[in-house]
This record gives C-alpha cells, sequence and structure tokens, in this order.
C-alpha cells in the first residue's frame, strides 16, 4: 500500500489565491467582452442602441452573458431561456445606465421594416424583431402594442445600471432605439400626418388621372394612371396604411411589399413605352418591352414562395428601366422629339430619386426621414408626369397641327424674342411702339406716342444730332435699313441705350409712307462693353488708372509739354517700404485694404490736372502738373511721405507704413514716357536700396548702377559655372584660453577682369535674384567638405564650422532634406556644422521658420542667432527658436558709453540664465577681450584673433594647435 503525500497548508493557500486570481481575470475579460453601457440621462429623448448592441446567432435556447459592472463593479453572470419554442438562437443584449437622480421611463423601439441599408439584391423585407427583452435585474420588460415595430417600456431607477438580453425572432436587428415616451408618440404623429398628406395627394392623383382616362383616351393616360396607381400601392405598404384595411401577419406585408415594388418596376416600364411610342421606332422594342413586362408579372407569382428574391429583381429591373429610358430619351432628345425633349426635367428627378434610393438601401443614407422622403419623392415624379402627359393630351387646334401662317409665325416669333415693335407713320408723323415703352421707362403710359421731336428733349444731348440726321437720311434715299444705337433718358435720370432696328415702307408714289422695326433695350450690354473698357485700363481694386493708362496719360502730357513751356511734369514713383510682412502677417485682405486707405490719401493731396495711378502690387505712380517750382514739388514729394506715415487702424492694431519715393522731372524733349518711368523707378530703387523711407531724385548715375547690378548677377552665374567662388574661415577662439574652437565660413569672389568683389556688394545682388539659394548651398557643400577633410586628417578635434543661412533658404521645403543630403555625402558629423541665422531672416516667416529650426535641431545641428542687439525684437526668438549660441554684434561689443555696458551685460546674463553659449564679434583690443571673458562671454570672433584664410592654411594652423599623435 502506497501513502498519498499530503499537501502543507501553505501550498493549499497558494492554490486558492491562484484560483481567486484567475476568476477575477475571467470575469474582468467577460466584462470587458460585454455590450457598451449606454448612459441615459434626463435630457435624452433619443438614443441609438444599434452600435451598442452586440448580436448573438445560433446560441441556442438558452443564453449566458455577463452584466455591465454596476455602481460597485461588480459583474454577474445571467442566463437567459427562450420564451418560444420557434425561437432560432438568436439574442442581443445592451446595457442602460441611468446617470440622472430621478427614475427615467423609456421605450425601446425596434422597426420591423427599414428601407436604410435593406440591400438590393437580397433585401431586407422586414419581419418580428424582438420576443422579449428580459433585463439583469426585475421581471420581463412589458410590450407595447404597435404595428409598425417592437416597442417595450422600461422603467430606470436613478444610479441604474442594467444589462438587457433581447431574445431574436430573426438574426439581423437593422435599429434599436431608445425613445423618451412623449418624443416617441410625437414622433409618430408627426409622420403619421406627413404619411397621411402623401397618402391623399397620391391617391387624388390616381384618381384624376383615371378620370382623365375616362374623359380622354389617349394610350398614354391610362399607362399613367396604371404608374400612379402603383406609386400608390407601394406608399400604402412602406406607410403602413395596408395594415390598418386587412389584417396582416409580417410574413404577408413581406409579400405585400415584394408585389408593390413589382407592380412599380412594371409600370415605369410601361409608361416609358407608351409614353415615348417606342412602338413606332423599332418593332423589336415592342417585344422587349412585353417580354420584360410578362416577366414581371410571372416574378408577382414567384413572390408569394420567394419575396425577398422578387424584391430584389424588381429593384433591378427599376434600375434597368431607369438607365435604359436616360439612353433613350437622350437619343431620342438629340433627334428633336418633342416628347423626349418635354420628360427630360421628369427624368431627371426620376435618376436623383433612383440615386437616392440606392445611397439608402446601401446604407449610405440610414436616418429615419429619408424613408418617407423617398415616398413623397414618389408622389412628386407622378405628379410631373401628369402635368407632361396633360399638356400633350390637351394640345390641339392650329398649334399641334402646325397651321400658322407666315405672318402669324413672324408675330409669335416677335412676341417670343421680347422685342418693341416700333412704328413711325411718317405721313402723319406718329410713332408707336408696342408694348409702350414709355413704361420701361417709367414714364405716363402713351408719351412717346407721337411726333419725332416728342423724343428729342429725352434723348442724350450727345445723341439727338444722330437721331435726327438718320431719320432723315432714311426718308431722303428711300431705301436701305436704319440700325442705331441711342441713348434716351428715364423718368428717374438714368439714361437706357436703346438699338432701332427699322426700314422704310414706300408707298406706290415712291415715298416713304412708314418706317418700322424693333426697338431693343441693350443698357446690359453696352455697361458691360464700358466696364470692360474700363477694367483694361485701371486697376480691379483701387479704381486708379494701370501702368498702360498711366504711360498714355504722360505721353499726352510730354506732347503737351513739347509745345508749352509752361507745362513741366514730374513723374513719381511711390513704393510702400516692408509692404510684403504687412501681407504675411494679416493677410492678403488686409493689405488689399491698407493699399485702398493710401490711394484715398494720397488722392486728396492731388489737383484735377494731376494724374494717380497704381502701376504695381504696392507701387503707385504720380503725374505732377500743379507744381512746377523745385520748392513746391520738394513740399509735395514730403506730404506724400507724411500721408502714408499717418497710422492706420486695422483689426485692433496700429499700422504705420513708410515709402520709399523716387521722383524726376521732365526737361529733354527726347524723353519718353517709359524712359521717364524707368528713371523715376530707378530712384525709387536707390531710396529702397539705401534703407527706405526716404524720397531720392533721380540722377544719371542710378542708370549705371542698375547695369552694373545686372551685369554683376550674370557674372556671378558665370562665376558659379566657372568656379571663381572661393571659401575661407575666420576663426572663432575660446575667449579664455584663446584656443581655437571653430570657423565661420565666408565666401570670397576672384573676378577675372574687376579681381576680388567683396561680398557686400555681390550677396544683395544674388539675394534679389534666384542665385542666393545656389550660393548658400555652394557655401554649405564646401564648408562641410572641408571640415570633414579636417576631422579625416586631424583625427576627432574639437571644432566647429558656422555657416550663414539666408531667408530664401530658410523658407524652401527642401531645406531640411538638402542639409542632410550634403552631411551624408560629405561625411561631416551634424555636431560639426553650426547654422547662423540674423533676426531679419527669421521675421520673413516665423511660423515656418519655428518648425524647419525644430527640425534641423532634432538632426543635431547647432543654430546661432547672428547680429544679436540689432534688432527689436531678439529677445523674444530668444524662447521661441531652438538657438543654443548668440552672436552680440560688434556694435555693443564696442560699447562706448554706459548705457551700452549696462546693456551688453545684461545680454551676457540672461544668455547665461538660458545657457546658451556667447560669441562676440569684432573684438579690438586685448584689454577688451578680459573684461568680455569676465562678463561671462564664451567666445570671440574678430581680426584680433585671426584674419579669413583658406583651407589649407586653416589644416596647417590647426597641425600645430591639434599635432597627430
Amino acid at each position: 500500500m502506497r501513502c498519498q503525500p499530503r499537501q502543507s497548508p501553505a501550498v493549499l493557500r497558494s492554490l486558492a489565491v491562484t484560483a481567486c486570481a484567475l476568476l477575477a481575470l475571467l470575469l474582468s475579460a467577460l466584462a470587458a467582452f460585454s455590450a457598451e453601457t449606454v448612459k441615459i440621462s434626463r435630457d435624452d429623448t433619443a438614443l441609438d442602441l444599434t452600435a451598442t448592441t452586440d448580436v448573438h446567432t445560433d446560441r441556442g435556447n438558452a443564453f449566458q452573458t455577463s452584466t455591465a459592472p454596476d455602481t460597485d463593479g461588480i459583474v454577474r453572470r445571467i442566463e437567459v431561456r427562450a420564451s418560444s419554442v420557434r425561437h432560432s438562437g438568436d439574442w442581443a443584449e445592451f446595457s442602460l445606465a441611468n446617470v440622472s437622480d430621478e427614475q427615467l421611463d423609456r421605450l425601446i423601439v425596434a422597426p420591423h421594416f427599414r428601407l436604410a441599408n435593406s440591400g438590393l439584391f437580397w433585401p431586407d423585407l422586414g419581419s418580428e424583431r424582438i420576443v422579449s427583452i428580459t433585463p439583469s435585474e426585475g421581471f420581463a420588460l412589458d410590450r407595447v402594442p404597435s404595428d409598425e415595430a417592437d416597442v417595450f417600456h422600461i422603467t430606470l431607477n436613478p444610479g441604474a445600471i442594467i444589462t438587457f438580453v433581447a431574445e431574436l425572432s430573426s438574426p439581423d436587428l437593422p435599429q434599436l432605439y431608445l425613445w423618451e415616451p412623449e418624443a416617441y408618440k410625437d414622433t409618430v404623429n408627426s409622420f403619421t400626418l406627413y404619411k397621411g398628406i402623401v397618402l391623399g395627394i397620391a391617391g387624388l392623383l390616381a384618381v384624376f388621372l383615371t378620370i382623365l382616362f375616362v374623359v380622354k383616351g389617349t394610350s398614354v393616360l391610362p399607362a399613367t394612371a396604371a404608374l400612379a396607381w402603383a406609386v400608390l400601392a407601394y406608399i400604402c405598404v412602406d406607410f403602413g396604411f395596408l395594415s390598418q384595411l386587412v389584417q396582416t401577419t409580417p410574413t404577408d406585408e413581406r409579400i405585400w411589399r415584394a408585389g408593390t415594388e413589382i407592380t412599380l418596376a412594371a409600370g415605369l416600364v410601361i409608361f416609358l413605352f407608351t409614353y415615348l411610342n417606342l412602338n413606332r421606332w423599332h418593332t423589336n422594342l415592342s417585344f422587349a418591352t412585353l417580354a420584360w413586362i410578362v416577366g414581371l408579372g410571372i416574378l408577382s407569382a414567384f413572390a408569394v414562395y420567394d419575396p425577398v428574391i422578387a424584391t430584389g429583381i424588381a429593384r433591378f429591373s427599376f434600375a434597368a428601366t431607369v438607365i435604359a429610358g436616360t439612353g433613350l430619351i437622350a437619343y431620342l432628345g438629340l433627334n428633336r422629339f418633342d416628347r423626349a425633349i418635354m420628360l427630360i426635367p421628369t427624368w431627371v428627378l426620376i435618376i436623383c430619386w433612383l440615386f437616392g434610393a440606392w445611397l439608402t438601401v446601401s446604407g449610405q443614407l440610414s436616418n429615419d426621414i429619408v424613408q418617407p422622403a423617398l415616398g413623397g419623392g414618389l408622389v412628386l415624379i407622378v405628379l410631373l408626369i401628369g402635368f407632361t402627359v396633360m399638356q400633350h393630351a390637351f394640345a390641339g387646334g392650329g398649334a399641334q397641327q402646325g397651321l400658322f401662317s407666315d405672318l402669324e409665325r413672324q408675330s409669335l416669333a416677335l412676341t417670343g424674342s421680347g422685342d418693341i415693335v416700333w412704328d413711325w407713320d411718317v405721313s402723319r408723323d406718329r410713332i408707336v411702339t408696342m408694348p409702350d415703352v414709355s413704361r420701361q421707362l417709367g414714364l405716363s403710359p402713351g408719351s412717346l406716342f407721337g411726333p419725332a421731336r416728342n423724343w428729342l428733349p429725352r434723348i442724350h444731348p450727345d445723341d439727338r444730332d444722330r437721331f435726327r440726321t438718320t431719320l432723315d437720311v432714311v426718308l431722303e434715299h428711300r431705301r436701305g435699313r436704319l440700325n442705331h444705337q441711342f441713348r434716351i433718358r428715364a423718368e428717374d435720370g438714368h439714361y437706357h441705350w436703346l438699338a432701332l432696328r427699322a426700314r422704310p415702307v414706300v408707298g406706290s408714289d415712291g415715298e416713304v409712307i412708314r418706317c418700322v422695326g424693333t426697338l431693343i433695350d441693350v443698357t446690359e450690354q453696352k455697361s458691360s462693353e464700358e466696364r470692360l473698357l474700363h477694367d483694361a485700363v485701371h486697376d480691379n481694386l483701387t479704381g486708379l488708372p494701370n501702368r498702360e493708362l498711366f504711360v498714355d496719360r504722360l505721353d499726352a502730357i510730354i506732347a503737351l509739354a513739347n509745345a508749352e513751356e509752361t507745362v513741366r511734369p514730374t513723374i513719381f514713383a511711390i513704393d510702400i517700404d516692408r509692404f510684403k510682412q504687412v501681407n504675411d502677417e494679416l493677410g492678403i485682405s488686409a493689405g488689399d485694404t491698407i493699399l485702398l486707405t493710401i490711394a484715398r490719401r494720397l488722392k486728396r493731396l492731388l489737383k484735377p490736372q494731376d494724374t494717380l495711378a497704381r502701376i504695381s502690387g504696392d507701387q503707385f505712380g504720380l503725374i505732377l502738373l500743379s507744381e512746377q517750382e523745385p520748392p513746391k514739388v520738394a513740399a509735395f514729394s514730403e506730404s506724400i511721405a507724411k500721408a502714408i506715415m499717418v497710422p492706420i487702424n486695422f483689426g485692433q492694431k496700429e499700422i504705420i507704413l513708410t515709402a520709399s519715393i523716387g521722383l524726376v522731372t521732365w526737361v529733354d524733349d527726347m524723353a519718353s514716357p517709359l524712359e521717364l518711368v524707368k528713371d523715376a523707378e530707378l530712384a525709387m530703387y536707390q531710396a529702397k536700396r539705401v534703407g527706405g523711407n526716404r524720397i531720392e531724385p533721380y540722377r544719371p548715375a542710378f542708370r549705371a548702377a542698375g547695369a552694373d547690378k545686372l551685369q554683376i548677377e550674370s557674372d556671378l552665374r558665370r562665376a558659379l559655372e566657372r568656379n571663381e567662388l572661393t571659401m575661407v574661415y575666420q576663426p572663432i577662439v575660446d575667449i579664455e584660453s584663446a584656443e581655437i574652437a571653430g570657423f565661420e565660413a565666408l565666401m570670397r569672389w576672384d573676378h577675372p577682369r574687376k579681381g576680388n568683389i567683396p561680398p557686400s556688394e555681390f550677396i544683395p545682388v544674388a539675394e534679389s535674384s534666384d542665385l542666393i539659394v545656389e550660393l548658400g548651398m555652394y557655401a554649405l557643400q564646401q564648408a562641410c567638405e572641408d571640415i570633414a577633410s579636417w576631422y579625416r586628417a586631424l583625427g576627432q578635434i574639437p571644432i566647429f564650422m558656422s555657416v550663414n543661412l539666408s531667408s530664401a533658404q530658410l523658407l524652401r521645403n527642401d531645406l531640411y532634406n538638402d542639409i542632410r543630403s550634403v552631411l551624408t555625402k560629405t561625411g561631416c558629423k551634424p555636431p560639426m556644422l553650426k547654422l547662423e541665422l540674423t533676426e531679419s531672416v527669421v521675421m520673413h516667416n516665423p511660423e515656418q521658420a519655428a518648425r524647419v529650426l525644430a527640425r534641423l535641431k532634432d538632426l543635431g545641428l547647432q543654430l546661432a542667432l547672428d547680429d544679436f542687439g540689432t534688432g527689436h525684437s531678439s529677445l523674444s526668438y530668444l524662447t521661441r527658436f531652438p538657438f543654443d549660441t548668440i552672436k552680440i554684434d560688434q556694435s555693443l561689443v564696442r560699447a562706448t558709453n554706459e548705457k551700452q555696458l549696462v546693456l551688453l551685460r545684461s545680454i551676457v546674463a540672461m544668455a547665461r540664465d538660458l545657457e546658451m553659449n556667447i560669441v562676440a564679434e569684432g573684438i579690438e583690443t586685448e584689454e577688451d577681450a578680459e573684461e568680455l571673458a569676465e562678463l561671462g562671454c564664451d567666445y570671440a570672433q574678430s581680426f584680433l584673433f585671426g584674419p579669413p584664410i583658406g583651407a589649407n592654411s586653416v589644416l596647417k594652423l590647426l597641425r600645430e594647435h591639434f599635432p597627430v599623435m
């Protein structure tokens, strides 16, 4: 006999704890898989529970599930048994939580049929959805009587969380709603009223069209009446009216629904065939239509056996009929078949209805309004069809048969055109218009009837002589056509343009006895022509002359100046400084408003003989004739500048603008208008180059400067191609030890003819063209290659390379990728590279700059703010942008008074608190370097510590400071 080992109490306790933990995990998992709890408050009148209801199929007659956690977090396990022996094993569960502090009564509603998401080929035709509902607490819910839905009444206590298990009669539950009882009652009543109105209209239409068929026995009327009755039958079933007439079950209702949809599809086929009279086009169409209708008749019998398949085929037939009808109507309409043309509006509505129905049955439209709306749409379609059919059925007489005389046809055409008949009885000198043109002009009726001279006081003074002469010429020549346009004054003082087209009628004696024609109001056409002419030579925003009209007026003034010595025009070119920044910060609409304001201010300064124009975006041109003497012209220039500088209030902001003004006075008889405008613009550009907010008279040297700029730009392009540009590097030293810490990359240009051209000359030219980006990438590439070669030659030496970045580079979306590509190609490590940006570069687009700099910082690069202390907002940029170094401008480093020293100490202290490195530029003496070191500066850069040198010289210098071990 073998003894079984006894388990120790400690082992048993461990097993018990483990079992409890597993049980808790199991209950948590079951709770996680249970239905989502829907929270209900007092204000919730209708909640859609469909998405939060879990449907379980083929679970047998007993269904087990876990309840939603109650307020204490306890999850229970419940079991519900089927109440019917025919139960198929389909269940649904959902959870409700009363989050209010009062008892709530609600209705759970599951409609028997919903067109939305019912499907096309195997549609859901409706059925009883829920047999019973069992809550996790209390008794099964009470059913509320309803013919169209399964409705159950529930009562939720305050704070209760209850899980409900629904015994389904079918696995499909298209919709489950939780309604407040009164809201549900009001909704049902409102839909009942709407359905009653639609049913009434449909019934009246069906009866009316049937009566028309009896009265007027054309073949199209019975077809239309049949379609109307089919629509009435469909909406009777769809609106639940059939159950009020006949006792039906859900199964019977499916058969009725299938039958009405088949009838509707057949009615549309019959109507289309009959209305378009297709039997006269091709015999095969008649056989095809007959086969189609017979097939639908057989399908109606099959609906008793399988209504689902029958309904799907009927829906497909309806869609096919609409598509085929669209092709037939388009073909016959292009062949000018009037019936097809008249049916186009109705057929467009049918296509829209079919599209909406497809969206509905496919589930893309699923609200409660779309189904009754589609029923109403069918009635509207029948209404339009009825109007179209009646128009054909009751059209008759000469209009139908085409029995018009030529005179009647011409009369109808004239009436249809809307023209006024103008009849001048020459022998009696009496003019009559039909209809009376006096009414159109706001005059008393018949005011313009009578002699032709009655028209003259109303005609524009510039047109009176031509009007009188035109009539006299017709009488004199006794032939030809009268085609004349003139202006006539209406009662309100406005002039109307009228076009008179007439021809004389000659009597037996060869004299003109009558002149008959038409009178057309062409005011809108003339206004459009004038507006086009105005817009062609005027600015659309300000209404000022544009550049073309400005030059044309200047040409005329120069011609006048050549003839009269007293005429000496002065031409101004006015450009708003930093206007692009205003557009970027405030938006284009604000910029337009500011331009309008400036234009109005400048116009107030002018006299009638002066001309103001908008030459380009923010540039104005001005021709001054009212002032000739130089002191007065200068005073006028100052008044322009002061007018622009007056603050402009926009959006609770005060905007102060300045202008760069260039001017030139006409003195040369050979000067052309374009040359004068160009000279004024050259003077304006010179004013902008020296900082803006300046008035600059033209000097001939400006032309040479402009030519030099173009030549420098051209040579600079060739220099990039011929590698004439080189890089030099100025040392940056540790201010305490005087050891080399890094270099700043500087560009030099050795021109083959002009020698060394300083960066101060060619960099601004590059910035004003598209060369600055290419120059920047060249500098970055060369600097990275050089520092990478130094590292390869000397090992891991503690130096960095500073490279300047322009605004054009910073605003490019490809900057980040370009820098990564350069680092990869050259082998330069990101910590070795420091990018320097000035405040003005960042100010071009602060938002874009912040994003780009953040990405570059994440790449591992160092960022330095150059020329710190020269701008007005650098302090805010220190916290807004990820700079780790600031370079103090030499204007602060070379402090000459106590206030500047205080500012310098404050900047250094602030940078220290922000844990930023400090580079002092332009140190002139060693004493200054020592003082800056005592203040806390980290690095220094100036000619005191070394001038810019080439790459080879840098390598020699580094070998001395960092010998290879």
